[in-house]
This record gives structure tokens, C-alpha cells and sequence, in this order.
């Protein structure tokens, strides 16, 4: 028995596969269409999608057309070719400006850049075109049932870019280019005012400050000094009882001593 559901099982998929060809390559649009549309409510959006890009010029202005462009985007968007679906969601966003489907699109549309986003260590110039995107939706359509969601996404990506630029300014200071860790950080605390990572921030701040004034040339020394004893001020003013209390208070006994020098040549 379980032979013989295994032939007819072979013969169905066969059968199926043929069909598939055959209409591929069949010059009947209307052939394609329904096979596509059949093919996508199956979830094959490969073959869907293929069957799709064949018609699709064939189709623009009929009934059928807007219908055909939803399921075009849909099908990228199963096959998780997000940026692909991002465009053709939005371009059918334009097209249909009162389709019912507006709203839907519109939301795929920029959770597809969404999707694009990489891992915080990469570049992120598509994360923030993502959150330009999810910001739009949410203007457009303030009252969306996808509004939960999407701004669940701005905040998960505002989190990426935060973790980024943090990352930047502590590489600076791991390189000892302590002039330009200062300046990242002080752009990342007035970026990010309420960041999980304002206190390591600030102490790796005062740090690179520190190392910048204590392996200073002498004419810049006393003020550097100063500088790195204000942002020790800083840090203590936040965090008084800092994870990084006993190397902030040791480097901070180095700069006091130091700074007495110049108060006993004054």
C-alpha cells in the first residue's frame, strides 16, 4: 500500500512540476496569472514570482492589475528579498493610493527596510533609511493597527545605532586616538541622553581624557588636566557609585596630584 502512495505521491509532484513549465513558457498571460496566484496562496512565491515578472507589464491598467502587483511584492517578500519588497510595496503604495491594501503595503513596505537592517558592527546607512521609513508609516497612518509594531522596530534600530556610535567612541579610545573618543562620546551622550550605556560612556570619556592629559606635551598639560578632572566631576555627579568608582577614583588621585605642580609654580 505505502508503495502505491508513494507512485501516485512521485506522479501528482510530476504532474504538478509540468504544469509549471508548461506555463512558463506558454504565451497565455491569463494561463500564468491563475497558476501564479494559485502557486502564492501555496506559498511556492519562487514560482509564483517568476510567473509574476512575466505578466506584470502585460497587466498594467487592467481590473487585475492591482490584485497582481500586491501578490507581486508578497511574493518577494516570502522569498525574503526585502529590499526587492520594499520597492515594489511602495511602488504599489503610490500606484494604489485607494486600494484597501494601502495600509498593509505601505507597513510591509517599511518593514522590509526593516529587515535590511545589519548587525550594529556594519555599516548602518539602511538602518536609518529604516527608521525614515517606519517614521513615514506612522505619520501616515497614526491610528494603524501595525502601530504597536512598528515603533517596537524604531526603537529596536534607534538601539542599533546607539550601540554603534558607542562602539565607535570606545574603539577610538582602545586605539588611544583620545581626542576624537572625547568628542564621540561627548556626541554620544547628547545623542543618546537616556542610554543603558550612559555610564560607561561617561567613564570611558573620563578616561580618555585622562590619558590624554597625562601623556601630554607640557605646555598643554594643566589644561588638559583640568578638562579630564571635569569629567571626572561629571561621572561622580551621575554615578556616584559607578561600577568604575575604583579606577576613576585612582586615575582621579593622579590628576589632583598632578594639578598640586601647577599650584605650587603659580
Amino acid at each position: 500500500m505505502g508503495k502505491y502512495l508513494y507512485i501516485l505521491f512521485a506522479f501528482i509532484v510530476l504532474s504538478s512540476c509540468g504544469e509549471y513549465q508548461k506555463t512558463l513558457k506558454a504565451t497565455d498571460i491569463g494561463a500564468k496569472f491563475k497558476l501564479g496566484e494559485q502557486l502564492y496562496n501555496e506559498g511556492e512565491f519562487s514560482k509564483a514570482n517568476r510567473l509574476f515578472s512575466q505578466i506584470v507589464p502585460s497587466y498594467r491598467g487592467k481590473p487585475q492589475a492591482e490584485k497582481l502587483m500586491y501578490m507581486y511584492a508578497q511574493s518577494y517578500y516570502g522569498m525574503k528579498d526585502y529590499y526587492v519588497a520594499g520597492y515594489q510595496f511602495e511602488r504599489f503604495a503610490d500606484s494604489y493610493p485607494n486600494s484597501e491594501k494601502l495600509e498593509e503595503a505601505s507597513f510591509l513596505s517599511a518593514k522590509s527596510y526593516y529587515k535590511e537592517s545589519p548587525i550594529y558592527s556594519k555599516d548602518q546607512a539602511s538602518t536609518k533609511e529604516a527608521i525614515e521609513k517606519l517614521q513615514l508609516f506612522i505619520n501616515q497612518f497614526p491610528g494603524s493597527e501595525y502601530l504597536s509594531e512598528a515603533s517596537g522596530y524604531i526603537q529596536e534600530l534607534d538601539a542599533k545605532l546607539e550601540r554603534k556610535a558607542f562602539e565607535i567612541a570606545k574603539q577610538y579610545n582602545t586605539i588611544q586616538d583620545y581626542q576624537a573618543s572625547i568628542k564621540s562620546f561627548d556626541n554620544f551622550l547628547f545623542e543618546f541622553p537616556g542610554s543603558a550605556l550612559r555610564e560607561e560612556a561617561m567613564y570611558y570619556r573620563f578616561d580618555s581624557a585622562y590619558q590624554l592629559a597625562i601623556f601630554s606635551i607640557e605646555r598643554k598639560k594643566q589644561e588638559r588636566l583640568e578638562s579630564a578632572n571635569t569629567y571626572y566631576d561629571d561621572l561622580m555627579k551621575g554615578y556616584s557609585e559607578t561600577q568604575f568608582l575604583e579606577e576613576a577614583d585612582t586615575k582621579h588621585e593622579v590628576i589632583v596630584e598632578e594639578l598640586k605642580n601647577y599650584s605650587t609654580k603659580s
